[in-house]
């Protein structure tokens, strides 16, 4: 997963919520968009560990 395009589409996501919830969009609507940036928020997570984990073994095995 690459670090930089998360989180392109997770600042992208954040901006269409609140586009949405300016322009009154449905609960419905506004949770499905939050419930996106969450699982964007762990996909994140999970690839900036995946990178700590790759140098901590570079600098342990080298």
């Amino acid at each position: 997963m690459d670090i930089q395009t998360l989180t392109a589409w997770i600042r992208a996501r954040a901006e269409l919520l609140r586009t949405a919830r300016d322009t009154g969009s449905t609960s419905t609507e506004l949770a499905v968009l939050a419930g996106a940036l969450l699982v964007g928020a762990g996909l994140l997570v999970v690839a900036i560990r995946a990178k700590l984990m790759e140098k901590i073994g570079i600098i342990n095995g080298g």
